[in-house]
């Protein structure tokens, strides 16, 4: 069987799921480094554990990563990869050599590629637990059940805000950083909304860890015209369809500046410090200060 056929399947914490070699190469770059830390090495031998059935016909491979995440990434990017060349089965875009999309931008992929933008975040946070409260560690330095707790409502608290952009909007403010300001603006003129929100969001297991994810198609500024089906007859007899793409030059000046982050994930790393309100609504509702490790991986993918 070709390696690009490869059935390979993942055992995530738990939760197996199979899918193509050529789709898990696919992937953000961002993204395999979660899964494989060491490199992806793929080969016809499968990973085994301490008490793993050795007579299992099939090549696991053993990732601490959440499977809910990495299926809202596959489902997104079948969806885009359907979008742009047309569903299997159906229609297909013509984007071989001889087609006019081709023959006069070979050097640019962003005529030849669907060109998504990737943007996670991993927050750490610390909760500061009040001076009188019953929150505190003990002789071993080990959390009793009252700090326990208080992690476990802080991280539920943050998880419920989802807002991208809230937190490094408020460092621009409090800092007055021009570079900052100008990555919100770049990547809200290239395909996010100011007031978008994390398109998966979970905590981590056994960790003050959230992590988040979204995914939004690049605005190219490029218009190809629709897909249609070759053995079709043309509307009239005598037609000449124009099957070049349309460009807004200014657009398309924006979206190469992603090209940058092609294979080369970036990131961005701050401090930022909130009061959270945790048991909001309830008799037991409190505000605490909370500081948080935020660490961003800007990157552009290409299917």
């Amino acid at each position: 069987m070709a390696a690009a056929n490869q059935k390979v399947s993942l055992d995530l914490r738990g939760d197996r799921i199979n899918l193509e070699r050529e789709a898990l190469m696919e992937l953000p770059e961002s993204v395999l480094l979660c899964l494989f830390p060491n490199g992806v090495v793929l080969n016809p031998h499968r990973q085994s554990r301490d008490g793993d059935d050795q007579d299992e016909p099939e090549d696991v491979y053993f990732v601490d990563f959440d499977a809910k995440c990495l299926e809202f990434v596959l489902t997104f990017f079948g969806t885009a990869r359907d979008a742009f060349y047309g569903a299997p089965g159906g229609p297909r875009r013509d984007l071989t050599e001889s087609a006019p999309s081709a023959q006069s931008n070979m050097q640019n992929p962003l005529f030849l590629k669907q060109a998504i933008i990737v943007l996670r975040e991993e927050l750490e946070y610390f909760a500061i637990p009040p001076k009188a409260g019953a929150a505190a560690t003990n002789d071993a330095g080990h959390p009793n059940k009252d700090l326990l707790e208080l992690k476990v409502d802080s991280g539920n608290a943050l998880l419920e805000r989802k807002s991208i952009f809230t937190a490094l909007q408020r460092n621009v403010n409090r800092e007055n950083n021009v570079a900052e300001q100008h990555l919100i603006d770049m990547l809200c003129m290239s395909g996010f909304e100011r007031e978008d929100t994390w398109g998966y969001r979970s905590l981590e297991p056994n960790r003050c860890c959230i992590a988040s994810i979204a995914l939004v198609l690049l605005k190219t500024g490029i218009t190809h015209p629709p897909i249609t089906d070759p053995s079709a007859p043309p509307a009239t007899s005598d037609s000449v369809v124009d099957r070049s793409p349309k460009v807004n030059a200014q657009q398309l000046a924006t979206a190469q500046k992603l090209l940058l982050f092609w294979r080369k994930p970036a990131r961005k790393c701050w401090w930022d410090a909130t009061d959270v309100t945790l048991n909001e609504g309830t008799p037991e509702a409190r505000e605490i200060k909370v500081w948080a490790r935020r660490v961003w991986t800007l990157e552009l993918s290409l299917i």
